[in-house]
């Protein structure tokens, strides 16, 4: 279930004006600007975005942009683009720094096939190159082919599977990962082609058969970005809400908060399951995630978070 509070009856002009008020003059009233743009949905802040570019001939990112900086800008920025458009976004920025190369993973699997579809377009649209173009173009060996096969697959989303396969599959992937370095086509084989449901089979029957989980030390100090991204597939295939709850725990824990993963999580996910990550959060850490956000952070960026978290104002 999603966090975000937002009415069911707004006007996006008055919205628009307000937001206008807020951003002209001497300062920015970056208090206006999180109660309106913290509470409301994709299709309330698309039609605010309408709203004001036909008012004030102006496009409202790139004025938000002018207007407040640091990590609040970066969030706001990423919650008022449309949630493909914002994947693609958050893609390209992994392209263009050349590192983190899971963020790709974990969008090409937690999204559904029709999802992953969208952000390919959203992608072509913006940078007039395909996301697979460009993800080919800075990796290479493993890396290269499993975000590859990841971005470009369109599975089967029903509840069928084949139990032969998963138990046959599991040895597959035990064999291939136990060896860490050794060759890893079969693993990306069946990473990139096989439904989520039969994948949730194949994981369990590992777990049967070897007493833990597939997941399980695979990823070390020393693993390279190859393993990062094979980890991240696999635990979004497995169980994603578990996969952010400990993306948003590593985030607050590190020294020197990890403010763009924690803002990925909470933005991206505030209007579809956050709140089964905040109440895992809890569970595992024995503190509300809204008081560890608060504790970990400051200022507008702080109270703009705790609005997609479900605070009221």
């Amino acid at each position: 279930m999603a966090t975000l509070i937002f009415p069911t009856n707004h006007s996006p002009v008055e919205d628009a004006e307000a937001i206008r008020k807020a951003v002209e003059g001497w300062g920015t009233d970056e208090k206006s600007i999180i109660t309106i743009l913290g509470h409301r949905n994709t299709y309330q802040r698309q039609q605010i975005r309408k709203a004001y570019e036909e008012l004030y001939q102006e496009d409202l990112v790139k004025r938000l942009e002018k207007e407040i900086s640091g990590d609040f800008e970066r969030a706001v920025y990423r919650w008022i683009l449309e949630p493909a458009d914002r994947d693609a976004v958050l893609a390209h920025v992994v392209i263009k720094e050349g590192k983190n190369y899971h963020v790709i993973a974990e969008i090409a699997t937690v999204l559904s096939p029709e999802e992953l579809l969208a952000v390919r377009r959203a992608y072509l649209h913006r940078y007039k190159h395909s996301l697979e173009e460009d993800v080919a173009a800075i990796t290479s060996g493993h890396l290269r082919q499993l975000l590859v096969g990841l971005v470009t697959s369109y599975r089967y989303v029903g509840e069928e599977i084949n139990a032969r396969l998963a138990q046959s599959e599991a040895e597959i992937l035990h064999e291939a990962i136990k060896e860490k370095k050794g060759s890893q086509e079969e693993v990306i084989r069946v990473l990139t082609t096989r439904s989520k449901t039969q994948l949730v089979a194949t994981f369990n029957r590992y777990r049967e058969a070897h007493g833990a989980s597939i997941s399980k030390k695979l990823v070390d100090e020393t693993s390279d970005e190859f393993q990062k991204a094979l980890y991240t597939a696999i635990r979004c295939f497995n169980d994603h809400t578990k996969y952010y709850e400990k993306v948003v725990r590593n985030a607050i824990k590190k020294t020197g908060t990890d403010e763009d993963a924690l803002t990925r999580v909470i933005v991206s996910r505030a209007e579809k399951d956050m709140r089964e990550i905040k109440e895992l959060y809890y569970k595992r850490n024995s503190v509300h995630l809204e008081q560890a956000v608060a504790k970990d952070i400051s200022g507008d960026y702080k109270n703009f978070l705790l609005a997609l978290l479900g605070k009221e104002d």
